[in-house]
């Protein structure tokens, strides 16, 4: 029951993340803003794993871990905040994740000689496509949503170094690091995040964090909902089954971002972006539901 309610309540979770990322513009910096979530995650899963009793990774590996964190968590959601925050759509930010599954199927046949079928590749292509409708409208407009700003090469640069964080950090995932207890692991890889996004404030100079209702409740569902709900499935899927087949999973984060915009803040869903859903949709199943791809 629960392998099989995983992978909706993990698309649900983290799809929810492009909706924080604009609510917190008015109150907080995005790395200040992550810094506190990831430590408060990192304390709560530090918790879970203590109550347990659970066993903790070594020296070495708990720096892999640390690394691995702070790719996957840090550098990753620092950059993307930082490019909505500068004024880029969440759809295009969106666009932007969207690469990571092709490229994390690219990066498993390199790295651990996986062999996705033809299937795979088909599904994530109608994924890819998929995303693109959906997110076309922000596109079509120079980037920005109600009047935001053109994309910069700064926003570019910005996404596609936190495509390439998370890329990685999933795929480490895979590593002698599965060994560990997921909860010490998520500790660990918080704390990690948690390190660079303190470092990135810094170098970006960010101090404004306004306490406010708005603010702790995204910092809440930060938390528990991102930090330890959906952080932990990614990284539990990945342990699972092959990385490409995990992470293809992404591919609804972006049209149901879309849908809770709708719902939310009243932004446009029209035709086409429910067609783009549909299609993601397929893709998402077509790409899992195939045997899974044999190894070299």
């Amino acid at each position: 029951m629960v392998a099989s309610l995983a992978p909706a309540l993990f698309v649900f979770l983290w799809s929810t993340g492009f909706v924080v990322a604009r609510a917190i513009v008015p109150y907080a910096d995005p790395s200040l803003f992550l810094t506190a979530r990831f430590a408060l995650a990192g304390l709560v899963l530090a918790g879970c794993a203590l109550a347990a009793r659970a066993s903790w990774p070594g020296a070495r590996h708990a720096a892999g871990h640390l690394a691995a964190g702070g790719l996957l968590h840090g550098l990753y959601l620092a950059a993307s905040y930082r490019a909505v925050a500068l004024g880029l759509s969440p759809g295009v930010m969106a666009l932007f994740g969207a690469l990571q599954p092709p490229l994390t199927t690219l990066c498993g046949v390199y790295f651990f000689r996986e062999r996705p079928d033809w299937r795979l590749w088909l599904g994530m292509l109608a994924g890819l496509a998929g995303v693109g409708v959906v997110v076309w409208p922000g596109l079509s407009s120079g980037g920005g949503d109600g009047g935001l700003p053109p994309v910069s090469p700064t926003m570019i640069g910005l996404a596609l170094a936190g495509v390439s964080a998370i890329t990685i950090g999933a795929l480490v995932q895979k590593s002698s690091l599965a060994r560990a207890d997921l909860r010490a692991a998520g500790a660990l890889q918080h704390a990690g995040g948690a390190v660079v996004t303190a470092l990135l404030a810094v170098v970006w100079d960010e101090t404004r964090f306004v306490p406010s209702l708005p603010l702790f409740g995204a910092l809440a569902w930060g938390v528990g909902g991102l930090s330890v709900g959906g952080a932990s499935l990614l990284v539990w899927l990945v342990r699972r089954g092959e990385a490409s087949r995990a992470v293809s999973l992404l591919f609804l984060a972006p049209p149901l971002a879309a849908a809770e915009a709708w719902l939310l803040f009243g932004a446009r869903l029209g035709p086409a972006q429910l067609a783009g859903f549909a299609l993601a949709l397929g893709g998402v199943v077509l790409a899992r539901r195939m045997p899974a791809a044999g190894k070299g």
